[in-house]
């Protein structure tokens, strides 16, 4: 998702761009530009899914219907990676929680500014946020661990799983996450949200 940053000058912004891995938390990838555009999110997202070591059909990016993430550009490079794509429905501004919670958590930290001056300003604090929200802040929705936490553990149990002779016993077991993590869950069986 990308959300504005108020620039030096009244109607002057800087673009924040984010990627968010939704089962951790784990900010895996940001961007602070001075425009908003479809060759800066390819770019991103690029540098992103490579960094992370991504496989061909392995991946689901969702984002909003904000002109860069449903352009060409980025729809052509998604596809060539074997990346799957899924946009927030239309006229629904609530459709991507998990990245509309992070901007809220950013924007409302008592250090945030009410703008900033220049690029390098902007990116500076976002490069503390970052290490502080993926290190230190923990989150109600996977048990207030810490994303760095939740990260660590898939870490650990895909070295288990390649090399348990490293580990004298057994599986670390760090504490109890989450099962799984939904955009919109589908309703259960036998449920009915509407009332009479």
């Amino acid at each position: 998702d990308i959300s504005k940053l108020k620039g030096p000058a009244k109607w002057s912004y800087f673009h924040l761009y984010t990627i968010i891995d939704i089962y951790s938390r784990y900010v895996v990838g940001w961007m602070v530009a001075t425009r908003e555009s479809a060759e800066l999110a390819e770019r991103l997202l690029l540098d992103t899914i490579e960094k992370q070591n991504i496989r061909r059909d392995q991946l689901t990016i969702h984002s909003d219907n904000g002109s860069s993430m449903a352009s060409k550009p980025v729809a052509f490079l998604l596809a060539d990676l074997g990346v799957t794509k899924s946009h927030s429905r239309p006229h629904t501004s609530n459709d991507n929680p998990f990245s509309e919670s992070h901007f809220k958590t950013l924007k409302y930290r008592p250090e945030f500014p009410d703008r900033f001056y220049s690029l390098a300003e902007a990116r500076s604090f976002c490069t503390e946020f970052y290490g502080w929200y993926n290190g230190e802040h923990r989150h109600s929705g996977i048990g207030m661990h810490t994303p760095f936490n939740v990260a660590r553990a898939r870490v650990l149990r895909n070295a288990y799983t390649k090399h348990p002779e490293r580990f004298v016993r057994k599986l670390p077991q760090p504490p109890t996450f989450p099962t799984t993590t939904w955009i919109n869950e589908p309703e259960k069986e036998g449920t009915n949200s509407m009332t009479a």
